[in-house]
């Protein structure tokens, strides 16, 4: 079944395009220290390898803001700033070549300083992200609304108009919390009032355990709604480990191709160590993840067989022993020990050649 997606209005950031009828991008988030270009260019460069799309940096200061032109010279996918409270950190920003900032123009000061900022991206037709968490929201806000999604919305609808009255709507737009069914709640509520590109997230997710779980439910719950234009995995990990999920909720849901493995959960009928090989072919095949191919890796003549033919590759495991298949052909009976060999070799000299 093929999702209907929103039709929010496109933007542009760096060379892409957000929202509309574009794919759903990945970003992430360095968690070096800015100004250290070379500690957050090699991250970004690791991060790039892996499938992000976009990359955010933290600019708490100015020597963080002067370093971004440098950053952004040795990259090769846009680059947002994420500035709060400082308006003239923005200016530094824009000023250093950036292609995109998160920002909220009610919390920078006056007026003045909000169209200093606007004026600045106008020129340059560089979009700002509205962010909202949970723990951001005003006393005025929270009196009125408390934690609510209802209060989030309002809230984001506040710093929206901001914009809007300076005549800017160069914007996408967040409300994240670490609550799952609120965040959920929030994003719907959202997109009934807005058209502009909304990036989706479970803020303070976790750990990669369970951070990678909620992140699953709750920006999954979403894109199957057909919300979401721009997905960021927030884990208390590597950066690196934020991408292979992001990515894999949008295969999930077919919004994006690429290496699929498909394995059985074992049984009392196992009689290879199908959990050790599922696990090594999944590594062994990781620089292939941007293919779009189906890996079965199957325990028993159960399903195995059906599966494995299914799939562009496949074993079906047997007594000791197993079948290696190609495009639901039968290529050879292979012992155990050699299978994963087998395999990852069939399907490396096929991609290769």
């Amino acid at each position: 079944m093929k999702i209907d997606r929103k039709q929010t209005r496109a933007i542009k950031l760096g060379n892409l395009l957000i929202g509309g009828n574009n794919p759903i991008t990945i970003q992430s988030m360095t968690n070096t220290r800015t100004a250290d270009v070379e500690s957050t260019v090699a991250q970004i460069s690791q991060l790039e390898k892996l499938g992000c799309e976009i990359i955010r940096a933290a600019v708490p200061d100015m020597e963080s803001a002067e370093a971004l032109s440098k950053i952004k010279s040795r990259i090769s996918i846009p680059l947002i700033a994420d500035i709060h409270f400082d308006y003239k950190l923005a200016l530094a920003a824009i000023e250093a070549g950036v292609d995109g900032l998160r920002l909220n123009p009610g919390n920078i000061g006056s007026q003045l300083n909000v169209l200093k900022v606007v004026d600045a991206v106008r020129e340059k037709k560089i979009p700002i992200r509205i962010g909202v968490n949970s723990g951001s929201l005003s006393k005025t806000i929270l009196k009125k609304y408390g934690v609510t999604a209802k209060g989030l919305v309002e809230s984001a609808l506040e710093h929206v108009r901001i914009l809007e009255d300076a005549g800017y709507e160069e914007m996408k737009i967040s409300v994240k919390t670490s609550s799952v069914p609120l965040t959920i709640e929030a994003y719907r509520l959202l997109s009934t009032r807005v058209n502009y590109p909304l990036h989706l997230g479970v803020t303070e997710a976790g750990t990669e355990f369970s951070g990678t779980i909620k992140s699953a439910i709750g920006i999954g719950t979403l894109l199957a709604e057909g919300i979401g234009d721009t997905i960021r995995v927030s884990l208390t990990s590597d950066p690196t480990r934020e991408i292979p999920v992001a990515r894999q909720i949008l295969q999930s849901l077919r919004l994006r191709k690429g290496l699929e493995i498909i394995s059985c959960p074992t049984c009392g009928r196992t009689e290879i160590d199908l959990i050790t090989l599922a696990g090594e072919t999944e590594k062994k095949l990781e620089r292939f993840a941007h293919l779009n191919i189906t890996v079965a890796v199957m325990g028993c003549i159960v399903n195995g067989p059906g599966e494995a033919r299914e799939a562009d590759y496949g074993i079906a495991g047997g007594k000791k022993e197993g079948l290696l298949f190609k495009h639901g052909e039968i290529v050879k009976k292979v012992p155990e020990s050699q299978l994963l060999d087998e395999l990852i070799s069939l399907i490396t000299t096929d991609v290769e050649s």
